[in-house]
């Protein structure tokens, strides 16, 4: 506990060494590690687990952990070993199918136009309706946020601003009860969250070196990628 106000300290779980299976949000009177919130933070949980008295609420809850345990296949059996049968996309459809969606946004970047088509037939397929926008819908120029041309990806020309609070805007008044979110750029998938409606959920994210698949960099971090793990060169590691 901290001594200050004599509050708990803010939630470590990252940094927690103990051992997956001994660990208090594991297994029933498990270890908690430093700034453990399954130990030290009884208030915020009960306040947290209030929530669930919306029905809605907790209808959500309950099919996403039905969801989750569908992802696996033969969990009767022992000793049981894991054995995930589902991709992220057909988890997404079969979520939505549980939920009685049949609606779904799909806000996608411009940089992944061809899976986003491909995305929104195979939603489609599975009897999704889908509404589909663009980052760049909009055309609004990056001068609006007071951006110079040294500012833009292609300077000396018009570049439209990434527009997530459009995309969103689109979403809420279509009525779409699922969005789904494609290559988001970092920042602009926050102000879709931010301003979106309906619950939304990430397919892939934004990762222009590795293809779109940002842990290949954490995967790497002690050989190819090292250089991550090191302070900015240009100064401090401040950001970091």
């Amino acid at each position: 506990m901290s001594k200050k106000n004599n509050t708990p300290q803010d939630p470590a779980c990252a940094a927690c060494k103990v051992a997956i299976r001994k660990r208090a949000c594991v297994t029933p009177g498990g270890v908690g590690g430093v700034g453990c919130p399954t130990q030290e933070q009884a208030q915020a949980l009960e306040a947290a687990n209030a929530k669930y008295d919306d029905p809605q609420l907790m209808e959500f809850a309950r099919q996403a952990s039905l969801q989750e345990a569908a992802c696996y296949v033969n969990r009767d059996q022992r000793p049981y070993v894991l054995q995930p049968s589902k991709t992220r996309i057909q988890e997404i459809w079969e979520f939505a199918h549980r939920m009685g969606y049949t609606k779904v946004g799909l806000a996608f970047c411009l940089g992944l136009v061809n899976e986003a088509a491909k995305v929104e037939q195979m939603f489609k397929s599975h009897g999704l309706e889908v509404v589909s926008a663009l980052c760049k819908a909009g055309a609004t120029p990056k001068e609006m946020l007071g951006l110079g041309d040294e500012d833009k990806v292609r300077q000396g020309g018009f570049e439209s601003v990434c527009n997530p609070v459009f995309q969103a805007e689109l979403m809420n008044r279509a009525g779409t009860q699922l969005n789904v979110l494609l290559g988001l750029c970092v920042g602009h998938d926050s102000l879709f969250f931010a301003h979106a409606k309906a619950p939304s959920t990430v397919l892939a994210v934004k990762d222009r070196v590795t293809g779109h698949n940002p842990l290949a960099a954490v995967y790497l971090s002690d050989g190819y990628y090292a250089k991550l793990k090191e302070a900015d060169s240009q100064g401090s590691d401040e950001l970091l």
